[in-house]
């Protein structure tokens, strides 16, 4: 079973709270996870004015070392956390100068 750390949506339209949490990749966004590991409020809440994210640190470095893979908002959320590093491998490339719709090769004119 592929396990992977994602965000599932909770809450009204204009009050979301995001679940962080690993579950089966082939499960739904809000379906029962394996296991909820942490809390994210976006919203700007209370007199500090600071979005809050409650989370376990330990589960967390449990489920990547046992083979989760991250969603892309995760890995920012962790970075921003200091559980994952800038240069972690779950980051996604940099695409090099020969990527998908970049010339192979230039056109040169026959010498008249």
């Amino acid at each position: 079973m592929a396990i992977k750390l994602r965000l599932a949506v909770h809450g009204m339209r204009n009050n979301r709270i995001f679940h962080l949490v690993a579950i089966d990749h082939r499960k739904a966004r809000n379906a029962k996870p394996a296991e909820l590991l942490g809390i994210y409020k976006p919203r700007i809440d209370g007199p500090e004015g600071k979005k809050t994210l409650d989370w376990s640190v330990d589960r967390i470095k449990y489920w990547l070392h046992a083979g989760a893979v991250p969603s892309k908002s995760v890995v920012g959320l962790l970075e921003l956390g200091g559980i994952l590093k800038p240069g972690s491998p779950y980051h996604t490339k940099a695409t090099s100068s020969n990527s998908i719709g970049a010339p192979t090769s230039t056109l040169t004119k026959p010498a008249a």
